[in-house]
């Protein structure tokens, strides 16, 4: 495993809490920020990483 996977493993899991902080913000606030955190949520359950795509470092999840 190198350093970009760990990063990538971070990543999934940091947007995932992110989207879900802000979906409940938004939630409780009234404020458009529902929205806002739907995009990293589903990054994060896909497993949409940029760092990957741009650095082309990572190890590919079918070789995981």
């Amino acid at each position: 495993m190198n350093t970009f996977d760990k990063i990538r493993k971070f990543c999934r899991t940091f947007r995932i809490i992110i989207g879900l902080i802000l979906i409940a913000v938004g939630l409780f606030t009234g404020i458009a920020w529902f929205y806002l955190g739907v995009i990293p949520l589903i990054a994060g359950l896909v497993d949409f990483c940029p760092i990957c795509i741009i650095s082309k470092k990572c190890t590919p999840k079918h070789l995981q």
